[in-house]
């Protein structure tokens, strides 16, 4: 999309580390089963519990890496590749946890990491080239966008705002009238994902923090997610702003195929 940052494939390159750095520590859990495998004195019912987990261990290492081979490609051809699919989904769900943990040892922020792997999803979801029905396409945006003195409440419906202008709130709904798309504010993930069982999009165009995006990409899995982060000058959760353009762009991108 335009008005990327400069510094978007080091922000790929962040997460795309830790995730083969996670596949480094996998392959070491499974070397040091197997060592416990070969020393002497274990009964058979031992050594089957063993033989056991170097199978799963070696067998989720082997989905993983096919997962990480299937994002490199992904991302380089700018083209899915269907067969890996899945090896992409299990490689997120099962080593994201591992990510995390090796950020914390080597004091890596989480929402760096968070906000690398959205950038990898929304690659991924870019090359998937979909184009999408307007009124499949659900904007799902914060409550923390509203201003907090605003009088008005827009959560139950959207279109009691005024579009005074003082918050983000009218730019999207001039969005939402522009394109035809299904505009959803949410206070939290429950009411994120009651709309997305109330309206079963083909695709989302998600606002919110690093935190609320990284869970709500892998919980809606496989709906195609563009995740947009919002911008915190006031601090989390509260009259939290975001840039129309980028959002515009995502919406573009689904309805037309391009930004």
């Amino acid at each position: 999309m335009k008005g990327q940052p400069e510094n978007l494939h080091a922000r790929k390159r962040l997460f795309l580390g830790l995730l083969l750095a996670s596949m480094v520590t996998l392959c070491l859990m499974t070397a040091a089963i197997w060592y416990l495998v070969l020393t002497p004195d274990k009964s058979v019912l031992q050594l089957l519990i063993l033989y056991g987990l170097v199978a799963v261990v070696a067998g989720a290492v082997l989905l993983a890496l096919f997962g990480i081979c299937g994002m490199l490609i992904t991302i380089y051809w700018s083209k899915t590749v269907r067969p890996l699919q899945i090896p992409i989904h299990v490689a997120v769900n099962l080593l994201f946890p591992i990510v995390l943990t090796l950020g914390q040892i080597f004091h890596i922020d989480k929402d760096r990491i968070k906000s690398s792997f959205i950038e990898v999803n929304n690659n991924l979801v870019r090359a998937k080239h979909l184009i999408v029905n307007p009124r499949r396409l659900l904007l799902l945006v914060p409550h923390c966008l509203q201003n907090s003195d605003c009088p008005y409440k827009i959560t139950v419906d959207i279109n009691n705002c005024r579009r005074c202008g003082k918050c983000a709130v009218s730019d999207l709904l001039k969005l939402r009238d522009k394109y035809g798309v299904i505009l959803g504010m949410a206070t939290g993930g429950t009411l994120a994902r009651k709309f997305v069982r109330q309206y079963y999009p083909e695709a989302i165009v998600a606002v919110a923090c690093e935190r609320d995006l990284t869970s709500g990409i892998q919980d809606v899995n496989p709906i195609p997610v563009l995740g947009v982060t919002n911008e915190r000058p006031n601090g989390p959760c509260f009259n939290t702003n975001i840039s129309i353009t980028r959002v515009e762009e995502a919406i573009q991108l689904f309805i037309l195929g391009e930004s």
